[in-house]
């Protein structure tokens, strides 16, 4: 069986292909949606621990035609419940939106739609996370790489779903294994925040906020099956026991 190398800086990058990860991480704390406009990985233990939040609500917006597969909806949720703790629930609402003008998007225009469209804001016991499966690409795009998703910040990211539709690999391992990078860097991985237990021999050295396990989902480059007839959720990388000891030490499962 043919394998393909696809590499995943804050996002993943297919065949020959390099990803360029962007951050951005200003907040506004005098804005009424303050909770969700802080910076990445500021909110990874409110996510992953009850002790302010008891549930979870994950708003998934796309416009006609850029809808994410239900199986990478479904399995993305059993994700969740694996390694958050949520003792109130957690839901994935969706919302359609008429497609957003002006791709390729830079992150900011990124923050602007979000501002316009996002409905799920953090409120009570309920946190929210926002994910935007956009109908276009990244402005950092080149001739020889492609941005496929960037965690922006403490409660954002986005996922290119043009570009994912666009490359020659299995839509639902594109998507899933995307979607679940880039909440790992909401969750603070690999030390985001400088905060995470294992300082040493955990970071990849080349590859900065990234784990130097290979074959963890937080790795820079992961290999799965080019053609898998019936993709399973078993074929998505996983975390290595240290991205998940790092989690667990911020009240995550």
């Amino acid at each position: 069986m043919k394998y393909i190398r696809i590499n995943l800086l804050l996002c993943l990058v297919v065949l020959l292909l390099n990803a360029a990860c962007k951050s951005d991480d200003s907040g506004d704390t005098t804005n009424e949606n303050a909770e969700n406009l802080k910076a990445l990985g500021a909110s990874a233990e409110d996510l992953l621990s009850d002790d302010f939040y008891t549930k979870l609500v994950v708003e998934i917006v796309y416009s006609q035609g850029f809808r994410p597969k239900q199986l990478t909806i479904d399995t993305f949720r059993t994700f969740l419940n694996q390694r958050l703790n949520k003792p109130g629930g957690i839901s994935i609402v969706e919302t359609v939106i008429d497609p957003p003008s002006g791709e390729p998007y830079t992150v900011q225009e990124i923050r602007d739609i979000e501002k316009d469209v996002r409905t799920k804001y953090t409120n009570g016991n309920e946190i929210a996370v926002f994910v935007f499966f956009a109908n276009g690409n990244s402005s950092n795009d080149t001739s020889s790489s492609v941005t496929l998703g960037t965690a922006y910040q403490n409660t954002s990211m986005v996922i290119y779903q043009e570009t994912l539709q666009s490359l020659e690999q299995d839509l639902f391992l594109m998507e899933a294994t995307t979607i679940r990078h880039e909440f790992g860097h909401i969750l603070g991985l690999v030390d985001i925040s400088g905060d995470d237990i294992h300082p040493d021999g955990h970071i990849d050295p080349e590859s900065s906020k990234h784990c130097i396990v290979e074959g963890c989902l937080m790795y820079f480059a992961s290999t799965i099956p080019s053609t898998i007839p019936n993709p399973m959720k078993g074929d998505i990388p996983p975390l290595d026991p240290l991205c998940i000891e790092d989690l667990q030490a911020k009240g995550g499962k």
